[in-house]
């Protein structure tokens, strides 16, 4: 499977609000962040700061949890991705009650040298956990680990994606699902329907999502 899916829209707009209520995402177009790839953007997302509040985790566990009822199976691994996937992975693992491992950055150059943590192997179908996906480079990098274990990868589960069109492309190129509980569009949506965003501002940031590598402050 190679396909990039979406939470259903009433779901994406409940996790929309939850990111949002809790400034896991935030948006300032007038006031831009600095990405670590350089780019200048008028949104970001910190999905760390879901942790503090058992409402806003418990509403992105229940999102897992409706995706997971969906599979075929029930996935054997939930592998979380360093640092932000494990402690989703870990809650979502314990309450299917599966096994649970984790995807370091890189190999360790010490000791057993693994990348990846816990008992992954050719017989057990994984399940990646990951905090957001941008252009879908580290999450792919992470399904590659586990791959090279042997493991069959079910796909990607993410909180939040960027919908990027390089993220679609990439995720096909690498024959991997994708399924994000929400996405850019509907948190933009969302917080212009609920007056953070003026339409300007939400017309600037669907401006810097379409070229987001040359994108500059209104």
């Amino acid at each position: 499977m190679t396909s990039c899916t979406t939470a259903p829209p009433v779901l994406a707009e409940r996790i929309a609000h939850v990111l949002l209520n809790q400034e896991a995402v935030r948006v300032q177009p007038a006031d831009p962040f600095t990405w670590s790839s350089g780019w200048t953007a008028p949104v970001y997302c910190d999905n760390r700061l879901l942790l503090s509040t058992p409402g806003a985790r418990n509403a992105v566990q229940q999102g897992f949890l409706a995706y997971c009822a969906g599979l075929p199976a029930r996935p054997d691994v939930i592998a979380g991705t360093a640092t932000a996937g494990i402690p989703h992975a870990t809650l979502l693992a314990d309450r299917l009650g599966t096994a649970l491992a984790y995807v370091r950055g890189s190999a360790k150059t010490h000791g057993r040298r693994r990348q990846v943590e816990g008992r992954v192997n050719s017989s057990t179908e994984t399940l990646v956990v990951e905090d957001l996906v941008s252009t879908g480079a580290s999450a792919l990098d992470a399904v590659k680990a586990v791959r090279d274990r042997k493991a069959p990868v079910i796909g990607v589960l993410a909180i939040f994606s960027y919908d990027f069109p390089e993220a679609h492309e990439a995720f096909a190129e690498a024959q991997c699902a994708l399924h994000a509980l929400t996405t850019f569009q509907t948190v933009a949506r969302v917080a212009r329907d609920t007056g953070r965003l003026s339409t300007t501002e939400y017309d600037d940031l669907i401006r810097w999502h379409s070229a987001p590598d040359s994108w500059s402050p209104a």
